[in-house]
């Protein structure tokens, strides 16, 4: 598998860090997510943890974006809490951002090695959800 990369968009991981630092509060909420609108914007997000398997920062930052009418979403960079840094997306997370943005970006690694690949580099001969809604004729 060949990775190719492009250039880390590092406002985003700025804001997600910003999040994380401000907003990351006690054993609720240990991760921030950023993602950069088609149009430009950024949207961030926290993480809901439940014992019961609460949604990761991506995925609430999924439906913030949709709440501010954002659809189509160019760059995704998840930052723990406590300085942790750039976290890579859990395996439903990527599988989820596979089915919603199938060209997504997303930034990985640490220190100063982070960089930024798309998603199907992070989730190689993946199972595509949409098969199942393609109509039959």
């Amino acid at each position: 598998m060949t990775t190719q990369t492009s250039p880390v968009d590092h406002e985003l991981v700025q804001a997600a860090t910003d999040v994380a630092r401000t907003r990351c509060q006690g054993d609720n909420h240990t991760m921030a997510a950023a993602a950069r609108a088609r149009d430009g914007r950024i949207v961030t997000a926290v993480n809901a943890y439940h014992f019961t398997g609460g949604p990761c920062a991506e995925l609430v930052l999924i439906g913030a974006a949709a709440a501010r009418g954002v659809y189509e979403l160019d760059t995704v960079v998840a930052v723990g809490d406590r300085d942790r840094g750039v976290v890579p997306p859990c395996g439903r997370c990527r599988q989820v951002l596979l089915d919603y943005f199938p060209a997504i970006e997303v930034i990985v690694g640490e220190g100063d090695r982070i960089r930024t690949v798309l998603i199907t580099d992070l989730l190689p001969e993946s199972y595509v959800w949409s098969d199942h809604q393609l109509d039959v004729e």
